[in-house]
């Protein structure tokens, strides 16, 4: 399931850069979180639910190479992001 817009919107407007910022790698970052965390809650009462938990999968390996980019680009905002959100190396 998708996130809700307003949830959406809330997500954006905490970790935009700038005032029309809806896609930087932050934004990015803390969106697929949100959405790894829903399909986790998800599938700790849906065990039997393997495509759910393939999609969980890919979502996860997009945001590791998203954290891998701001990693090699600016380690000052990969530390903010990782730590905001919680997110182990």
């Amino acid at each position: 399931m998708a996130l809700d817009q307003a949830k959406k919107a809330e997500i954006i407007a905490k970790y935009a850069r700038g005032e029309n910022d809806t896609g930087s790698t932050e934004v990015q970052v803390a969106l697929l979180t949100e959405r790894i965390k829903y399909l986790t809650e998800h599938l700790k009462t849906n065990k039997k639910d393997h495509s759910s938990r393939l999609g969980l999968l890919k979502l996860v390996g997009q945001r590791r190479r998203l954290m891998r980019y701001l990693k090699k680009v600016d380690i000052e905002r990969w530390h903010k992001i990782k730590d905001e959100l919680g997110i182990r190396n």
